[in-house]
């Protein structure tokens, strides 16, 4: 009998063409929906254990923040845009949004791309992409799955979950519909003793994907597609000092995050080569509130004891990516796109207050507009020669024109204002390739590339923006890396390995005023030079053994004098170690059945929060693990897993809430023991 495969020989489309990942002249991880099934995976803070290089913030289901290779702009979400670009299929889903948090359900892989992407994927690829590829309808073959889960943590309330999938061939051959859905119920944990509630920081997920696909003459097709996701949390998950797992605040600080995207795609061959349109229209709503309580006296309000913090943010966004690229046969390959995007994002802002017998009033409002477009050229192409040699060179021509307009009104100690500024950036991302592939098909790889971020514009806060802080300009990151990937002892060793250095100028950040508004700079300038390493040992057919390695050493090299006049000299926000290992064994009970026995373990290692040394609390130095019993028939599979099993609480997080933070010690810690059973049926 064949192991259950972890690391197989996965052909990806990160690199906008269909390629071997193993042959690529970049640091990529590919996690299959195989090994996805087999470790319980449902989400992106599990993919974090399987692949090197990737972390994620823990603020909460729908508020989270990746981050890859060790590049932190801080831990906090606000106006600049995220440093990993987040793909559904070809359609970005997030633009200076946390990370929707999209349920894992029916996926074929999860595709990450380390190191900037800016010559393919432009701004919001600073440091790599984080790509969800989902299955496809089968024009031919008729198919459903359900899924069902029930779980227990301990001193916390059970969870469940529920999927379903149907492909449902329409057309023999030339049409057919796959659809997905699903519900989430994550119980909470954490008890407040103020409100006098139990398990607060509740969670439900539930959504859904759609997509018709259909043969058109010539082996053209079209598919028309939508994912919708509908997240709310009741309350954050933090807590206060040394509490365990208890906490005192005064409101339920609820968080929403709703999700929905349509998509357009063509595909099919023209006599320059394969051409791949995709028109998409995303829609992002998110919103959170917070007890704002602890940062009264700043907002001028004597008789005032309770503070509501209110945030909304509604994004719309169309997009189109056109690209054309030639046949795979021939040592010459290339590949040209042209992208545009324009959206608009709401994001008004509110803090009410009250005093013991009065009604709630605003004492501060922020409403916020950002228009934004972009349209870039971009392209690639590669040449094979001499023996085992290959050279490839990229670039990405863009234009970023930039609207901001918004009004605030301060009741308070502050200013009341207008404001209305528009911008325009241009840039040029290049990117250069160069490696050998040995006759053992041990491969050698150099690559230099580059991303960038567009600047933008701060209107909030209690007061006008002085001139240096009105403005944060772009930022640009420069990567060189050298890489090595190999199959060895009859392809039952597979080895990736890649040593990075990395230059990053005028790095934009989010960060909070004393008043807990939020505002975006730049810190200076930066670099980070660093190894990752992943391995798979298949040692016999029942045995299986992966692990993966990040050290780095992010610095600060340079303080920009309008920031702060101290900074710690580490990026904040990402550990200089962290690993993770898989162990699976299978064995065959009776034809037909398998029994599949696996653990995981993660270390994070130690990290501080802030760019500020005077507001930097330590976190991280914890370990994760799960374990796992399976039974897998044909048709079905039964599943056990235990997560956290020595029930440890570290902190994942020294974050909750921006308006008490600095005056209390705010910690996130590990979910405790939870014990759930998995029954998967394919019919």
């Amino acid at each position: 009998m064949s192991p259950t495969p972890l690391v197989s020989e996965l052909l990806v489309t990160a690199t906008k063409r269909v390629e071997i990942a193993s042959r690529l002249p970049a640091s990529i991880s590919a996690v299959s929906a195989d090994e996805l099934s087999m470790t319980g995976v449902t989400d992106a803070t599990g993919v974090v254990r399987l692949t090197a290089g990737m972390t994620i913030t823990n603020l909460g289901a729908g508020r989270d923040k990746i981050m890859l290779r060790g590049l932190s702009d801080g831990a906090f979400t606000g106006r600049t845009r995220s440093t990993v670009g987040t793909f559904l299929d070809d359609t970005p889903i997030t633009y200076n949004a946390p990370d929707p948090d999209l349920r894992l359900t029916d996926v074929a892989s999860i595709e990450v791309v380390r190191g900037p992407q800016g010559a393919l994927y432009g701004a919001g690829s600073i440091s790599g992409v984080y790509r969800i590829v989902t299955r496809k309808p089968e024009l031919d073959q008729l198919q459903a799955s359900l899924r069902g889960l029930a779980a227990w943590t301990q001193s916390g309330s059970p969870s469940q979950q529920v999927d379903a999938m149907v492909n449902l061939p329409l057309v023999d051959g030339r049409a057919a519909l796959r659809v997905v859905g699903y519900y989430d119920l994550e119980g909470g944990y954490l008890d407040d003793v103020n409100l006098r509630l139990s398990n607060v920081d509740q969670t439900t997920r539930q959504g859904g994907r759609a997509a018709l696909k259909t043969r058109l003459a010539g082996d053209w097709t079209l598919t028309l597609s939508t994912a919708v996701q509908q997240l709310d949390s009741k309350d954050t998950q933090y807590v206060t000092g040394t509490s365990g797992l208890r906490r005192a605040n005064r409101v339920r600080e609820s968080h929403n995050n709703d999700f929905s995207q349509a998509v357009i795609a063509l595909e099919g061959p023209t006599p320059w080569g394969g051409l791949k349109s995709s028109t998409a229209y995303v829609r992002h709503a998110f919103s959170s509130k917070y007890d704002a309580s602890a940062a009264l006296s700043l907002f001028d309000d004597p008789i005032a004891d309770l503070g509501i913090y209110e945030e909304r943010t509604h994004i719309g966004m169309l997009v189109q990516d056109t690209v054309l690229t030639s046949e795979r046969d021939g040592p010459f390959k290339w590949l040209v796109g042209l992208y545009g995007v324009s959206s608009r994002e709401d994001s008004p802002s509110q803090l009410k207050v009250n005093a013991t017998g009065k009604t709630f009033r605003n004492v501060y409002d922020d409403v916020r507009t950002d228009r934004l477009g972009e349209v870039a050229l971009y392209g690639e192409m590669s040449l094979a020669f001499g023996q085992g040699w290959t050279v490839a060179l990229g670039g990405r021509e863009s234009e970023t024109r930039l609207n901001t307009t918004s009004h605030v009104t301060v009741t308070g100690g502050g200013t009341s204002r207008a404001f209305n500024r528009k911008a325009v950036f241009d840039n040029w991302s290049p990117k250069l390739s160069l490696q050998y592939v040995f006759e053992n098909g041990v491969m050698i790889y150099g690559l230099a590339s580059q991303g960038y971020r567009a600047g933008g514009f701060n209107s909030g806060g209690l007061s006008t923006p002085t001139a240096a802080r009105r403005t944060f300009r772009p930022d640009h990151l420069r990567n060189l890396e050298i890489g090595a990937k190999a199959s060895l002892l009859d392809d039952r060793l597979d080895l990736k390995s890649t040593v990075f250095y990395e230059l990053w100028r005028d790095i934009q950040t989010d960060q909070f005023f004393a008043s807990g508004l939020p505002y975006t700079a730049n810190v200076g300038d930066g670099r980070n030079v660093g190894l990752e390493l992943e391995a798979t040992w298949r040692p016999n057919a029942n045995w299986s053994f992966q692990t993966n390695l990040l050290l780095d050493q992010p610095k600060i090299t340079r303080v920009d004098p309008a920031f702060a006049s101290r900074v710690q000299s580490h990026l904040p926000g990402v550990p200089d170690t962290s690993f993770g290992a898989l162990v699976a064994y299978s064995r065959p009970l009776r034809p037909g059945l398998t029994l599949i026995l696996t653990g995981q373990t993660a270390y994070v290692g130690r990290s501080r929060l802030t760019f500020d040394p005077a507001l930097s609390p330590e976190m991280g130095g914890y370990f994760t693990g799960r374990l796992s019993a399976q039974v897998k028939a044909d048709r079905w599979r039964l599943a056990a897993f235990v997560e956290n099993p020595g029930n440890t609480q570290g902190d994942t997080f020294a974050y909750g809430n921006p308006f008490s933070f600095g005056q209390v010690r705010q910690v996130t810690p590990q979910r405790p023991r939870t014990i759930s059973l998995v029954l998967t049926r394919d019919f």
